[in-house]
């Protein structure tokens, strides 16, 4: 029987691949010893942490919440086993390109990756600030972050976290036109809008039920969400934003949400890989960190 140290690795290698068989090509064993691997551990914690299927194997909710407690445990467990070598590994030399959201990278990703950059002197960072998707295998990308919906079997894509997107207005803006109380009063109030890089035209404004509209005109238009949300902040007008953004402000009662009631369904934060054969210990390692920062 493999140690369970051995059995955890290979669970979190095929926590994100679609399939026993693909996780098998990853760490250069036989699908069989992947599915023993697996059952070993089912055996016992005494939970399934798969359901498969003829096609793929799905990762069930008790396997989705050990996923991150194991990488997190075999980490610790390889660095106290670690040399101690002022040279890094050669699995940890080498570039590392990433692509994320401006705002949300800043935020997020950014200090996630100094970390590493600092405890891993061999790994070249290489990110890409960008609101418009990336085509990342075109672009030889190898991990990106990514809002809303996302489908597409190329990557190994695991989901982080959500967003939350209000309508925000400054105190003396409310106070100038008070607080509207129907989505439909938007058409008539000064607001902001953000745009779309892939169309050029601005982001309609998303509501519950499914609901969308574009109040226009605008007073204020940009291509960068930090600047729509100074906007909003200088009392321009009302604005839809990232709760990620608005938070603080909001705290700080600088920033007022309204609407509450139509709020739009969270959208969901993916951080992803393309599928491109035995990913390198320097991708893995930053693509963990950069999923560990959402927690």
């Amino acid at each position: 029987m493999l140690k369970l140290e051995d059995r955890l690795k290979i669970f979190c290698v095929a926590a994100e691949a679609d399939s026993f068989r693909e996780a098998a090509m990853l760490l250069g064993m036989s699908p069989q010893g992947v599915t023993r691997a697996i059952q070993e551990l089912e055996a016992h914690y005494g939970e399934l942490l798969f359901h498969r299927t003829t096609r793929r194997v799905n990762v069930t909710e008790f396997g989705a919440e050990l996923a991150p407690r194991a990488r997190a445990s075999l980490e610790q467990m390889e660095a106290v086993l670690a040399p101690a070598s002022p040279q890094a590994p050669a699995e940890l030399v080498g570039r590392v390109r990433i692509t994320a959201p401006r705002s949300l990278g800043r935020l997020r990703v950014l200090p996630a990756l100094n970390k590493v950059a600092r405890l891993h002197p061999g790994i070249v960072i290489d990110i890409r600030l960008s609101d418009e998707l990336a085509d990342v295998v075109d672009g030889q990308i190898d991990v990106g972050v990514r809002m809303g919906l996302f489908k597409d079997n190329r990557f190994v894509v695991r989901k982080v976290g959500s967003v939350g997107f209000g309508v925000y207005g400054s105190q003396n803006l409310i106070k100038r036109y008070g607080t509207p109380q129907q989505i439909s009063e938007l058409s008539t109030l000064p607001t902001t809008g953000l745009i779309d890089h892939s169309t050029g035209r601005p982001w309609s404004w998303f509501f519950s039920k499914e609901r969308r509209m574009l109040p226009e005109p605008f007073a204020f238009v940009t291509d960068d969400p930090e600047a729509e949300c100074d906007a909003v902040l200088s009392g321009v007008g009302f604005g839809q934003l990232p709760d990620y953004l608005a938070e603080q402000h909001v705290n700080s009662k600088s920033l007022v949400r309204v609407l509450e009631v139509d709020t739009c369904t969270p959208w969901d934060i993916y951080v992803y890989r393309p599928q491109r054969g035995p990913v390198p210990k320097r991708v893995r390692l930053v693509f963990d960190a950069i999923a560990d920062a959402f927690k």
